[in-house]
């Protein structure tokens, strides 16, 4: 039986529901999405330089790969942390404080004297990159309405995608300088990179002035106030009790997602480098353009969401990676191998669009700013070895394709599984829940 079209696409434009947002409902999600994209803009510059910086401090590529791992085992703590300040004090002002941490250590980083103390300054990142992601969604989808959550959802998270094609762009045009038809642009190196990476602390004014409050947080602070959370003290605690196994099951689950990402992510640019030999220009230019696959992945399959359920979006675009490996993985030019990197980050991201209206819906109103991201994180942490013992194996074996293809194989049957049998809450009431 043959499918109407309507079945399969989205029922309306991927940008109908913002036009029904309000202005403080637009700069609340700008303020998330932008926090997000500059976080993930300072992760990537330092994906992108792994060669460089092992160059300069005369060592293995594997062992800065170290400072991601640092950076991951790092995040549940900032998660836990600045999630619980975020719920006790407002969604707002910890977003600023989390733009701030991150800027500043970024800085920190250009200016780092030795592989030790980049690799404390990264641990200290991942605190505060931790602590971004669970906030600015809370606050999102605390003030967006219900109706259209997964295209926001799908369009939020894949601020990450634009981090990564700024760093791409980035480490492409001024890594080594470009020098085109009498146009001169001197290179900045590696150090120069974490010194534009700094530039995210500009937004906490953007933040401060612009963005109001979440809604939803103010009617719990004014119950407080008025004596209400008192009396329901017990009920809120059973309800969290009871919330338990939930969350113990969406850490397993954000196990599986950061696996898929960072399994897809994190040494590619170092094989596109060190195994296939291709130019920083054509990295950075391959980093671009599958970051523009990433968003459109996230923004397909966010929109899918909203018409399929968050389920059935995540399993089918985790499926849909493994059709992509020999591309992805086997290219024998720049050109195939560029053309498998955007159908992957497309497919990969297409799933990570659903995650953050999918947690959110799943967590209750007491700490949506805190289990959300602590979950996310966690599975950060339990991954945390990936990009390093992906290296470690590609050197010892001398197969980067191997390994990429067999990550990409394992973790997206693994993540399928998962989304399967999880509980759908598509739609559920922010304040109720």
């Amino acid at each position: 039986m043959a499918l109407r079209p309507s079945a399969i696409l989205p029922p309306m434009p991927v940008m109908a529901p913002f036009q029904r947002l309000s202005p403080a409902q637009r700069r609340a999600f700008l303020a998330a999405f932008l926090g997000w994209t500059l976080d993930s803009l300072d992760f990537f510059i330092l994906i992108f330089c792994v060669p460089a910086i092992a160059g300069e401090f005369r060592t293995q590529p594997s062992a800065i790969l170290g400072a991601v791992l640092l950076t991951q085992a790092f995040r549940p703590v900032g998660a836990l942390l600045f999630g619980m300040l975020a719920d006790r004090y407002g969604r707002r002002p910890v977003l600023m404080a989390n733009i701030l941490g991150f800027s500043v250590i970024e800085l920190a980083c250009a200016f780092a004297p030795s592989l030790g103390v980049l690799l404390v300054l990264r641990a200290l990142f991942g605190i505060a990159m931790g602590g971004e992601w669970g906030v600015g969604a809370a606050l999102v989808f605390e003030t967006l309405p219900k109706e259209g959550r997964g295209t926001f959802s799908g369009i939020l998270q894949e601020g990450y995608a634009v981090g990564s094609i700024l760093a791409s762009a980035a480490f492409g045009l001024l890594y080594t300088g470009v020098h085109w038809h009498g146009l001169s642009v001197p290179g900045i190196g590696w150090r120069g990179l974490f010194v534009l990476g700094a530039s995210p602390a500009l937004l906490a004014f953007y933040v401060q002035f612009r963005v109001a409050e979440s809604p939803v947080w103010l009617a719990g602070a004014r119950k407080s106030r008025e004596g209400a959370a008192r009396d329901a003290g017990g009920s809120q605690t059973r309800r969290l009790i009871e919330f338990l196994p939930r969350f113990l099951f969406l850490v397993v689950l954000m196990t599986a997602f950061m696996s898929f990402s960072h399994g897809t992510q994190d040494v590619y640019p170092t094989f596109l480098a060190v195994g296939a030999k291709l130019s920083p220009q054509t990295i950075g230019l391959i980093g671009v353009l599958y970051g523009f696959g990433s968003i459109a992945g996230g923004m397909v399959f966010g929109a899918l969401s909203e018409r399929w359920g968050r389920k059935r979006a995540i399993v089918v675009a985790a499926l849909l990676a493994i059709p992509v490996i020999p591309l992805y993985a086997y290219g024998h030019s720049a050109f195939t191998l560029g053309v498998g990197a955007v159908l992957m980050q497309f497919m990969v991201q297409g799933a990570w669009g659903v995650v953050p209206a999918y947690l959110t819906e799943l967590s209750p109103a007491p700490v949506r700013a805190t289990a959300p991201g602590l979950a996310y994180q966690l599975g950060g942490l339990i991954t945390s070895w990936n990009g390093q013992g992906q290296a470690l194996a590609a050197e010892r074996w001398h197969n980067y394709p191997a390994v990429l293809a067999i990550t990409v194989i394992v973790v997206a049957l693994a993540l399928a599984g998962l989304a399967a049998v999880g509980h759908e809450a598509k739609g559920a009431e922010m304040a109720e829940n």
